[in-house]
């Protein structure tokens, strides 16, 4: 066959469109991802206002009340420290902790997940179902990860939370990547201390860091 150096063009507003959806999805934790995703489109196309859940809406109790941070932990202590985990086994462990089968494929959609998944970013989506906000979700990861033999209020690596909050608010899609930038920067200059380590109180009560 003859050889074409055909250049695929990839439209300029494609970028931005999926960034949207993906943001509306993880927001909205559709119980049907793939026919919230048609009336999603459709509305777009007609020029209507597409199905998505507000920042400041609860997810019904009725969908999603087994998931809590308390069993989010276990299914964290269950994963073992490891950074990679099988598709098959987190479901596994899932289910036995019966949590809701729709949010784990939500965030395997949103998280374009495969049968090789990475960890924390699976525990950040979950933990996002919980928080209203980014600090939020942020706190609840934190206790999540925290050491349980530590005193006083719940801390982690403060390059994990760097990996966490580069990545959700990618996933938002509505913080810039220079405030992200600067958040982190004021952060570790200012407020880390010799241990490496961030508490909660230092994002959630310190008025010059604001996440969003």
């Amino acid at each position: 066959m003859p050889h074409t150096d055909k250049q695929i063009c990839i439209p300029p507003e494609l970028p931005d469109l999926l960034k949207q959806f993906t943001k509306a999805a993880i927001r909205t934790q559709p119980p049907d991802l793939i026919q919230w995703s048609s009336d999603y489109f459709s509305a777009m196309a007609r020029g209507e206002l597409p199905p998505v859940r507000e920042r400041t809406e609860r997810v019904p109790l009725s969908n999603w009340a087994e998931l809590t941070p308390e069993l989010l932990k276990v299914l964290h202590q269950r994963v073992s420290g490891r950074l990679i985990v099988h598709v098959d086994e987190l479901a596994q462990m899932w289910k036995v902790l019966n949590l809701p089968t729709d949010l784990f494929e939500s965030v395997m959609n949103v998280g374009r997940f495969t049968e090789e998944i990475e960890w924390l970013k699976f525990l950040a989506l979950a933990c996002s179902s919980l928080g209203v906000t980014i600090a939020k979700t942020l706190k609840i990861i934190c206790e999540v990860l925290s050491n349980e033999n530590d005193n006083g209020p719940a801390r982690i690596p403060f390059s994990t939370f760097q990996f966490l909050y580069t990545y959700i608010a990618e996933v938002d899609g509505e913080i810039s990547a220079s405030h992200v930038s600067r958040m982190l920067n004021y952060i570790e200059q200012e407020i880390i201390g010799p241990d490496g380590l961030i508490k909660v109180t230092d994002f959630t009560q310190n008025p010059r860091v604001r996440l969003e």
